[in-house]
């Protein structure tokens, strides 16, 4: 058996003593939370709460977990690298190939479910903690993901991604050279016509596009290829892909992504007894992008804070091939 206490924040005010509690035990269900309510199991200010009480900003609220979390992520030992940790925060370096959350076509085998398996690790019980991810990298994108470990952290930092107050830095090799040292690309983005639902496009015909900016700056010129840093200054999806691509210049073995924001065609899949499709690019097997940086104001300390990931290793080496002897 377990206890957890927490202290009344001001913006939960008024909130039921049970919708209190599911705030900050997010492995626990509001559901759940209401039966150990019920059970007597919660005090406000040492007081045993009532079933409909509501708690106040100060108040001091404590729960015997009797029960176990009814809302667990299922945990996976899954590899990632670890960028910086404290108390509230957990950055992390994510490998190419990793999802971001799971969903119906990938139920599991995602950071999400590797993250919980770590915090699992470093935890009392099972889903003590829960990984609270505010923003999302491509499956085949690497590199830096912000993660809060409770709940205020984690409410903090959406609301500064909500209103752009994050900034951050990718690394992208290009086909082609690159004429301008830096340059901004300011063209809206919205969902491909005719494209599957998830592709986007810069094209007039894209639907519901909302305004979108990406600033570049060349950082080595190779003879038919760019290494190039990118800074989005809005988060739509794919919005670097989409940006590079439509200027003439796409992230070298982007998938979906071709030259002056055409969409490619869907690749075939392998076939028995068929010879195996061309890669999509001699230099690396996926797209060769890399969330390199990222900079917010801590939610707590309130200081602001960079988090770098390296290059991987694949994306070195390819930087190495189109760099030539």
């Amino acid at each position: 058996m377990h206890s957890a206490t927490a202290i009344v924040e001001g913006y939960l005010s008024g909130t039921r003593v049970d919708t209190f509690l599911a705030r900050h035990l997010r492995s626990y269900t509001a559901w759940r939370l209401h039966r150990l309510v019920r059970a007597g199991q919660v005090t406000v200010n040492g007081m045993v709460a009532a079933p409909d009480q509501r708690v106040f900003t100060g108040e001091s609220v404590s729960v015997r977990l009797l029960e176990p979390p009814d809302n667990l992520m299922p945990a996976e030992e899954i590899a990632f690298g670890i960028v910086f940790e404290d108390e509230w925060l957990l950055i992390v370096n994510k490998p190419a190939g990793l999802i971001i959350h799971p969903s119906g076509k990938n139920p599991s085998g995602t950071l999400t479910n590797a993250i919980q398996h770590y915090l699992d690790l470093n935890s009392d019980y099972p889903g003590q903690q829960k990984p609270g991810i505010v923003h999302r990298l491509d499956r085949d994108t690497s590199g830096v993901v912000a993660t809060a470990k409770d709940h205020l952290s984690h409410r903090l930092l959406s609301i500064e991604f909500q209103r752009e107050r994050i900034a951050k830095s990718y690394t992208a090799l290009v086909d082609g050279v690159v004429k301008d040292d830096e340059g901004t690309v300011d063209l809206p983005i919205g969902r491909a016509r005719g494209g599957a639902s998830a592709l986007m496009s810069c094209q007039a015909d894209a639907l519901d596009a909302k305004s979108s900016k990406t600033n570049y700056e060349v950082i080595e010129r190779y003879p038919r290829h760019t290494l190039i840093r990118a800074r989005p200054r809005t988060g739509r999806l794919h919005q670097i892909r989409v940006h590079l691509s439509t200027i003439g210049h796409p992230i070298v073995g982007d998938e979906f992504y071709g030259m002056l924001g055409a969409l490619k065609p869907d690749r075939e899949l392998p076939q028995p007894g068929r010879p195996a499709p061309l890669p999509i690019s001699p230099y690396i097997d996926r797209q060769a992008l890399h969330a390199t940086e990222i900079s917010f104001a801590h939610p707590i300390t309130h200081e602001w804070q960079t988090f770098a990931a390296p290059l991987p290793d694949d994306l070195e080496r390819a930087i190495d091939l189109v760099r030539g002897p």
